[in-house]
């Protein structure tokens, strides 16, 4: 018999709250009960930020593009597939480790001094579309920088 069947489920869900969200998921491979536990949308909803709902209003996709059948689904879908926010200008997601939220901006949304030493370019890796080129003089070596996503 499983020793953790005597557990109730809210019991290993709340002791599962207290460890990452990938050693919640790892621990779904112990018994059923764990299994049970670690798929629950509550304990997945204490791993997503407080504000997920309203950052999933900002995308710039149709709500139907972040698709989730759980709120385990949603928050590894927001690790491995970053949405864009706020028309395209700015991308979310979130550290599969620790779960912290991770904002990406635009070049276009930077403001950025020197002026005669920045120019447009577009790159084809960049999850947006203009990126800032910087062209350096340091003491007759020249230095080319890209800032992308």
């Amino acid at each position: 018999m499983d020793p953790f069947e005597r557990l109730p489920e809210g019991c290993i869900s709340e002791i599962l709250s207290h460890t990452s969200a990938l050693e919640a998921s790892r621990s779904s491979t112990i018994s059923k009960s764990f299994k049970s536990a670690s798929e629950s949308n509550n304990l997945w909803d204490r791993f997503l930020p407080q504000d997920c709902q309203e950052i999933l209003s900002r995308s710039s996709s149709p709500p139907s593009s972040v698709k989730y059948a759980t709120k385990k689904d949603l928050y590894f879908s927001l690790c491995n597939n970053p949405i864009l926010l706020d028309g395209g200008k700015m991308s979310f997601s979130l550290d599969k480790r620790n779960g912290k939220k991770c904002f990406m901006v635009g070049a276009r949304q930077l403001m950025i001094s020197w002026k005669g030493c920045w120019d447009f370019t577009y790159h084809a890796n960049s999850r947006f579309p203009p990126c800032y080129f910087l062209l350096l003089f340091i003491s007759n070596f020249i230095f080319n920088f890209i800032l992308l996503k």
